[in-house]
């Protein structure tokens, strides 16, 4: 459940840059640049997309522009890079419960 982002994976003509072209933008208009997690400060989906991809390792520096996401890699390929991108709006995977009715109204009640 959640947004699925649809991605294309576009080689770049310096070694070792992927970039990624989104159906959804993450920046607005704004430009972000991480060269580690610690860049990653806020609670926006282009920080969090950072932490992510940082976590997968081999990834010196990311830059996210809109909706194009280009990944500078330390070494070895992009595998599995473009599935984290396509699950950064996925909220229940499997084995994650959804809420039902009743606990989405207590919340509505308590608010």
């Amino acid at each position: 459940m959640g947004q699925p982002v649809t991605v294309v994976e576009k080689p770049s003509s310096r070694l070792g840059v992927v970039r990624f072209e989104l159906n959804r933008v993450l920046t607005g208009m704004g430009h972000d640049h991480y060269r580690s997690s610690d860049d990653a400060v806020m609670d926006r989906p282009s920080d969090e997309l950072a932490r992510r991809l940082f976590e997968r390792g081999s990834i010196s520096s990311i830059h996210i522009n809109s909706n194009v996401v280009t990944v500078e890699l330390t070494m070895g390929g992009a595998e599995g890079i473009k599935e984290i991108i396509e699950s950064l709006y996925t909220y229940y995977t499997e084995g994650v419960e959804p809420p039902d009715d009743a606990e989405l109204l207590a919340g509505m009640e308590e608010a």
